[in-house]
Protein backbone atom coordinates (compact mmCIF):
# COMPACT_ATOMS: atom_id res chain seq x y z
CA UNK A 1 0.00 0.00 0.00
CA UNK A 2 1.42 3.41 -0.94
CA UNK A 3 2.42 5.46 2.10
CA UNK A 4 -0.08 8.16 1.20
CA UNK A 5 -3.11 5.87 1.25
CA UNK A 6 -3.61 5.76 5.06
CA UNK A 7 -3.28 9.54 5.16
CA UNK A 8 -5.92 10.02 2.47
CA UNK A 9 -8.29 7.57 4.16
CA UNK A 10 -7.88 9.41 7.45
CA UNK A 11 -8.64 12.65 5.61
CA UNK A 12 -11.87 11.22 4.20
CA UNK A 13 -12.91 9.90 7.61
CA UNK A 14 -12.27 13.27 9.25
CA UNK A 15 -14.38 15.10 6.66
CA UNK A 16 -17.23 12.67 7.30
CA UNK A 17 -16.87 13.25 11.04
CA UNK A 18 -17.03 17.02 10.51
CA UNK A 19 -20.10 16.69 8.30
CA UNK A 20 -21.79 14.54 10.96
CA UNK A 21 -20.93 17.14 13.61
CA UNK A 22 -22.45 19.97 11.56
CA UNK A 23 -25.53 17.88 10.78
CA UNK A 24 -25.98 17.18 14.50
CA UNK A 25 -25.87 20.93 15.18
CA UNK A 26 -28.71 21.44 12.72
CA UNK A 27 -30.68 18.58 14.28
CA UNK A 28 -30.39 20.24 17.69
CA UNK A 29 -31.61 23.54 16.25
CA UNK A 30 -34.62 21.76 14.78
CA UNK A 31 -35.36 19.97 18.06
CA UNK A 32 -34.95 23.21 20.00
CA UNK A 33 -37.75 24.72 17.91
CA UNK A 34 -39.92 21.60 17.97
CA UNK A 35 -39.59 21.09 21.74
CA UNK A 36 -39.34 24.79 22.62
CA UNK A 37 -36.12 23.85 24.43
CA UNK A 38 -33.56 26.63 24.77
CA UNK A 39 -31.03 24.27 26.37
CA UNK A 40 -30.55 22.55 23.00
CA UNK A 41 -29.76 25.88 21.38
CA UNK A 42 -27.24 26.55 24.14
CA UNK A 43 -25.58 23.20 23.36
CA UNK A 44 -25.17 24.23 19.73
CA UNK A 45 -23.47 27.48 20.78
CA UNK A 46 -21.10 25.70 23.18
CA UNK A 47 -20.19 23.00 20.66
CA UNK A 48 -19.64 25.35 17.71
CA UNK A 49 -15.96 25.63 18.63
CA UNK A 50 -15.62 21.90 17.90
CA UNK A 51 -16.51 22.56 14.26
CA UNK A 52 -13.82 25.25 14.02
CA UNK A 53 -11.27 22.97 15.68
CA UNK A 54 -12.08 20.20 13.23
CA UNK A 55 -11.63 22.52 10.25
CA UNK A 56 -8.22 23.69 11.48
CA UNK A 57 -7.07 20.10 12.08
CA UNK A 58 -8.16 18.95 8.62
CA UNK A 59 -6.53 21.96 6.97
CA UNK A 60 -3.28 21.08 8.76
CA UNK A 61 -3.54 17.48 7.57
CA UNK A 62 -4.03 18.68 4.00
CA UNK A 63 -0.96 20.90 4.25
CA UNK A 64 1.11 18.01 5.60
CA UNK A 65 0.01 15.70 2.79
CA UNK A 66 0.87 18.31 0.17
CA UNK A 67 4.28 18.94 1.75
CA UNK A 68 5.28 15.35 2.45
CA UNK A 69 3.78 13.34 -0.42
CA UNK A 70 3.34 15.83 -3.31
CA UNK A 71 0.16 14.05 -4.47
CA UNK A 72 -0.93 14.10 -8.11
CA UNK A 73 -4.07 13.34 -10.14
CA UNK A 74 -7.00 12.03 -8.05
CA UNK A 75 -5.04 12.23 -4.79
CA UNK A 76 -4.26 15.89 -5.34
CA UNK A 77 -7.88 16.58 -6.28
CA UNK A 78 -9.01 14.92 -3.03
CA UNK A 79 -6.82 17.23 -0.97
CA UNK A 80 -7.96 20.34 -2.86
CA UNK A 81 -11.62 19.29 -2.65
CA UNK A 82 -11.26 18.60 1.07
CA UNK A 83 -9.95 22.10 1.75
CA UNK A 84 -13.05 23.56 0.10
CA UNK A 85 -15.47 21.10 1.70
CA UNK A 86 -14.26 21.87 5.21
CA UNK A 87 -14.62 25.58 4.57
CA UNK A 88 -18.20 24.98 3.39
CA UNK A 89 -18.95 22.85 6.45
CA UNK A 90 -17.53 25.48 8.80
CA UNK A 91 -19.83 28.08 7.26
CA UNK A 92 -22.82 25.74 7.64
CA UNK A 93 -21.80 25.42 11.28
CA UNK A 94 -21.85 29.22 11.55
CA UNK A 95 -25.43 29.13 10.28
CA UNK A 96 -26.39 26.68 13.03
CA UNK A 97 -24.80 28.97 15.62
CA UNK A 98 -26.73 32.00 14.30
CA UNK A 99 -30.02 30.12 14.60
CA UNK A 100 -29.11 28.86 18.07
CA UNK A 101 -28.24 32.37 19.29
CA UNK A 102 -31.57 33.70 18.07
CA UNK A 103 -33.45 30.86 19.77
CA UNK A 104 -31.51 31.34 23.00
CA UNK A 105 -32.25 35.06 23.13
CA UNK A 106 -35.70 35.40 21.58
CA UNK A 107 -37.59 32.11 21.42
CA UNK A 108 -39.33 32.44 24.79
CA UNK A 109 -40.97 35.77 23.97
CA UNK A 110 -41.75 34.96 20.35
CA UNK A 111 -45.30 34.27 19.11
CA UNK A 112 -45.19 30.53 18.51
CA UNK A 113 -46.76 30.72 15.08
CA UNK A 114 -44.00 33.00 13.74
CA UNK A 115 -41.44 30.20 13.67
CA UNK A 116 -44.00 28.16 11.76
CA UNK A 117 -44.83 31.07 9.46
CA UNK A 118 -41.16 31.27 8.46
CA UNK A 119 -40.95 27.46 8.11
CA UNK A 120 -37.66 27.31 9.99
CA UNK A 121 -38.31 23.79 11.22
CA UNK A 122 -39.18 22.61 7.71
CA UNK A 123 -36.07 24.24 6.28
CA UNK A 124 -33.92 22.62 8.94
CA UNK A 125 -35.50 19.24 8.19
CA UNK A 126 -34.66 19.63 4.49
CA UNK A 127 -31.08 20.66 5.25
CA UNK A 128 -30.56 17.83 7.75
CA UNK A 129 -31.80 15.36 5.14
CA UNK A 130 -29.48 16.84 2.51
CA UNK A 131 -26.48 16.61 4.84
CA UNK A 132 -27.32 13.00 5.72
CA UNK A 133 -27.48 11.95 2.07
CA UNK A 134 -24.42 14.02 1.17
CA UNK A 135 -22.48 12.20 3.86
CA UNK A 136 -23.55 8.89 2.35
CA UNK A 137 -22.54 10.10 -1.11
CA UNK A 138 -19.11 11.11 0.20
CA UNK A 139 -18.64 7.80 1.98
CA UNK A 140 -19.51 5.82 -1.17
CA UNK A 141 -17.88 8.35 -3.53
CA UNK A 142 -21.19 8.35 -5.39
CA UNK A 143 -21.30 11.47 -7.58
CA UNK A 144 -24.79 10.75 -8.93
CA UNK A 145 -26.20 10.57 -5.43
CA UNK A 146 -24.38 13.77 -4.48
CA UNK A 147 -25.76 15.73 -7.43
CA UNK A 148 -29.25 14.35 -6.86
CA UNK A 149 -29.07 15.45 -3.23
CA UNK A 150 -27.84 18.90 -4.28
CA UNK A 151 -30.98 19.46 -6.35
CA UNK A 152 -33.03 19.54 -3.14
CA UNK A 153 -31.45 22.93 -2.57
CA UNK A 154 -34.36 24.24 -4.67
CA UNK A 155 -36.71 23.42 -1.80
CA UNK A 156 -34.76 25.78 0.44
CA UNK A 157 -34.84 28.45 -2.25
CA UNK A 158 -38.65 28.15 -2.38
CA UNK A 159 -38.94 28.48 1.40
CA UNK A 160 -36.74 31.57 1.31
CA UNK A 161 -38.85 33.21 -1.40
CA UNK A 162 -42.00 32.60 0.64
CA UNK A 163 -40.27 34.01 3.73
CA UNK A 164 -39.76 37.32 1.93
CA UNK A 165 -43.52 37.70 1.48
CA UNK A 166 -44.16 36.52 5.03
CA UNK A 167 -41.77 39.16 6.38
CA UNK A 168 -43.46 41.98 4.47
CA UNK A 169 -46.93 40.91 5.62
CA UNK A 170 -46.00 40.50 9.30
CA UNK A 171 -44.12 43.79 9.48
CA UNK A 172 -47.30 45.54 8.30
CA UNK A 173 -49.24 43.83 11.08
CA UNK A 174 -46.54 44.19 13.77
CA UNK A 175 -44.36 47.22 12.96
CA UNK A 176 -42.97 47.31 16.51
CA UNK A 177 -41.50 43.84 15.94
CA UNK A 178 -39.76 44.70 12.67
CA UNK A 179 -36.28 43.93 14.02
CA UNK A 180 -37.27 40.44 15.18
CA UNK A 181 -39.09 39.70 11.93
CA UNK A 182 -36.14 40.84 9.85
CA UNK A 183 -33.88 38.60 11.94
CA UNK A 184 -36.17 35.65 11.24
CA UNK A 185 -35.97 36.44 7.53
CA UNK A 186 -32.19 36.64 7.84
CA UNK A 187 -32.17 33.13 9.31
CA UNK A 188 -34.10 31.78 6.34
CA UNK A 189 -31.48 33.41 4.13
CA UNK A 190 -28.77 31.68 6.18
CA UNK A 191 -30.47 28.31 5.71
CA UNK A 192 -30.87 28.93 2.00
CA UNK A 193 -27.15 29.70 1.87
CA UNK A 194 -26.39 26.53 3.85
CA UNK A 195 -28.19 24.63 1.08
CA UNK A 196 -25.92 26.31 -1.47
CA UNK A 197 -22.88 25.28 0.56
CA UNK A 198 -24.12 21.69 0.70
CA UNK A 199 -24.50 21.84 -3.06
CA UNK A 200 -20.90 23.04 -3.27
CA UNK A 201 -19.80 19.88 -1.46
CA UNK A 202 -21.46 17.79 -4.17
CA UNK A 203 -19.59 19.75 -6.83
CA UNK A 204 -16.28 19.20 -5.06
CA UNK A 205 -16.94 15.46 -4.92
CA UNK A 206 -17.51 15.45 -8.69
CA UNK A 207 -14.24 17.36 -9.13
CA UNK A 208 -12.38 14.81 -6.99
CA UNK A 209 -13.83 11.65 -8.53
CA UNK A 210 -14.45 12.64 -12.14
CA UNK A 211 -11.94 15.47 -12.64
CA UNK A 212 -14.89 17.53 -13.84
CA UNK A 213 -15.87 21.05 -12.85
CA UNK A 214 -19.65 21.49 -12.62
CA UNK A 215 -19.71 24.72 -10.61
CA UNK A 216 -21.46 27.63 -12.33
CA UNK A 217 -22.75 25.42 -15.14
CA UNK A 218 -26.49 25.66 -15.82
CA UNK A 219 -28.54 22.55 -16.40
CA UNK A 220 -29.44 22.02 -20.02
Amino acid sequence: MPAIEPELQALKDNVLDMLALVRNQMIKCKEAIHKNDVSLAEEVIREEKNVNTQEIAIDRDCENILALYTPVATDLRLVLATLKMTNDLERIGDCAKSIAKFLEEDMKGLPKHWLKDFALEDMLETLVSMLKDMGEALRKEDTKMALKTAKRDEQLNDYNRKAYKTTAELIKQHPDSSKTLLTLFSLTRDLERAGDLTKNIAEELVFHIEARVVKHKKSK
